[in-house]
């Protein structure tokens, strides 16, 4: 099999699974740029941000951070404790990523949430090669956000709309994706845990200090339970 036929049928493989991750990112980046731009400031903010920091929360948040007085660690500390749990992405995509060559710089820059769940989960056909597909998902999905976005910065002065709330469009998109990945699972341990040691933490911290809290807690308790839901898995059950 040719390079280029290689190429070109990862990317038919890739192309299916993020296509309900366009309509999201459109949306949502549509809404930065609009957003961006009625905050005052030029298309080229959000087209440059979404192509160099392609952090969807963190770029909302750094509006605010713009307009305001610059506090570096701040703004550090900031985007380390919305980001964290990509730190946990990135662990659980060592083996993933492995032999992957020059790709795997981009796949750890370009790796979102949405990344994450097709490149964790996907049943690659063993016809196609693993490393393209990885980096085509990641590819649609950093230009499904930097085309909205910067078309959002460009037509935003067009439209006038109210956007509040329009965050929970996120919310909603990690909903539809962990339903995704419990019906594809035949075991539910590792989701169980998760919701339960999130209601623990966002009980115990409140809603703005529990997911650091929560993603160490599920870390710990996944690690020290690790052989037992090996063990399930080898059975016969998906204990992920």
């Amino acid at each position: 099999m040719s390079r280029k036929t290689t190429i070109l049928k990862a990317f038919r493989a890739a192309l299916p699974h993020t296509i309900p991750i366009f309509a999201g990112f459109w949306f949502l980046g549509l809404t930065y740029g609009i957003y961006m731009n009625a905050s005052g400031f030029s298309f080229w903010y959000p087209m440059f941000m979404s192509l160099f920091i392609f952090a969807g929360s963190v770029e909302f948040v750094a509006v605010n951070l713009l307009m305001g007085a610059f506090h570096p660690l701040q703004a550090l500390a900031m985007t380390l404790l919305i980001n964290a749990r990509h730190l946990f992405y990135g662990i659980s995509m060592l083996d993933k990523y492995k032999g992957t060559g020059v790709k795997k710089p981009y796949l750890i820059f370009g790796m979102c949430d949405e990344s994450f769940s097709i490149n964790y989960t996907a049943q690659i056909p063993p016809d196609v090669d693993r490393g393209w597909f990885q980096f085509f998902v990641t590819l649609l999905n950093h230009f499904y956000w930097f085309s909205g976005s910067t078309l959002g910065g460009i037509f935003g002065g067009l439209l006038q709309f109210n956007t509040q709330g329009l965050e929970f469009v996120m919310t909603a998109m990690f909903v539809v994706i962990f339903l995704e990945q419990w019906l594809k699972e035949k075991r539910h341990t590792s989701a169980i845990l998760g919701l339960g040691i999130s209601v623990i933490c966002l009980l115990a911290f409140g809603a703005d200090g529990f997911i650091l809290p929560a993603m160490l807690g599920i870390l710990g308790v996944l690690t020290l339970l690790r052989r037992p839901i090996e063990a399930a898995q080898e059975k016969g059950g998906d204990g992920r």
